[in-house]
């Protein structure tokens, strides 16, 4: 039987594991906003209904727009009573909220952070069928979209947060994770490294790894975020993984943010970068 993904906005982390299923004979679909040459258009319901009706396995990564979720919203109904044996959605972290740099495991409450649709769609996905998998993830980086990448560029900063840490996560592990839960159980996993770390500790690190100075440190009130980026600072949290890897049989390959920066650095220089910043947390589409 051949296995047949279906891809709800392939984005930079659904892109990689569709690169990895397809070069192992899977066949993947995307979805995208509108029609493309080997995807299928979000609007154009009639293709998208009979790909939900033969899919084997069904992944979401579209965020909410607004206060609800466009795919639950419009095919909801059709992934809830379709043949699908595995339905899986990239949720966020964030969905906990700030717990003052404690420990947060899949037990841990949500709903009282900054990112209330986001907690919903999460909710609303859990309930859709017993199949399926929700996958919480931190900060996000990989190829072409990590602090190295930021750091050649010359558009890192280091901010001043005393007792401050983000959890990551490499993309390669995501993909891992998602893969891993195949034939696992479903339910709620932390996809994160082992290692929660200041933002500014990781920048002097990729720093390093190029041979160029480190950006000064400076006070989050001096550093002209915007908005967006701002909030970010607002909650403090260390994002646990034992879930999966009891679970899952899952292990991150890079376990710190040194090993995942060390693996990439090869391929990342001052002179010859050209990716763009690294997102500052979960990318979906």
């Amino acid at each position: 039987m051949i296995a047949d993904l279906l891809i709800f906005g392939p984005g930079y982390t659904a892109t990689r594991l569709a690169n990895r299923l397809a070069a192992d004979s899977w066949r993947v679909t995307p979805v995208r906003r509108s029609a493309v040459e080997g995807a299928l258009s979000f609007d154009d319901e009639t293709a998208i209904r009979r790909a939900i009706a033969s899919a084997s396995h069904i992944l979401s990564s579209v965020p909410p727009e607004g206060d609800a979720d466009p795919v639950l919203a419009r095919y909801g109904s059709a992934i809830a009573a379709g043949p699908a044996r595995w339905i899986g959605y990239l949720s966020s972290t964030g969905v906990y909220g700030d717990t003052g740099g404690a420990w947060v495991d899949e037990s841990a409450p949500v709903g009282t952070g900054r990112r209330s649709a986001r907690v919903d769609a999460d909710r609303r996905w859990q309930a859709l069928r017993e199949e399926v998998r929700v996958f919480r993830l931190p900060g996000i980086y990989g190829p072409g979209r990590s602090p190295l990448d930021r750091a050649a560029l010359g558009k890192a900063h280091r901010i001043d947060a005393p007792g401050q840490v983000f959890s990551r996560v490499h993309v390669d592990d995501i993909v891992a994770g998602v893969i891993a839960s195949f034939d696992g159980p479903p339910g709620v996993y932390n996809l994160a490294d082992d290692l929660p770390a200041s933002q500014a500790e990781v920048t002097a690190y990729a720093c390093r790894l190029l041979g160029i100075d480190p950006p000064p440190l400076v006070a989050l009130d001096d550093a002209g975020l915007s908005p967006q980026a701002r909030a970010f600072y607002s909650e403090n949290r260390r994002v646990a993984n034992g879930k999966a890897k009891r679970l899952l049989g899952w292990a991150p390959a890079y376990p710190d943010f040194r090993a995942g920066l060390r693996a990439l650095s090869a391929t990342t220089s001052p002179a010859s970068a050209s990716a763009p910043p690294s997102a500052a947390s979960h990318d979906q589409t």
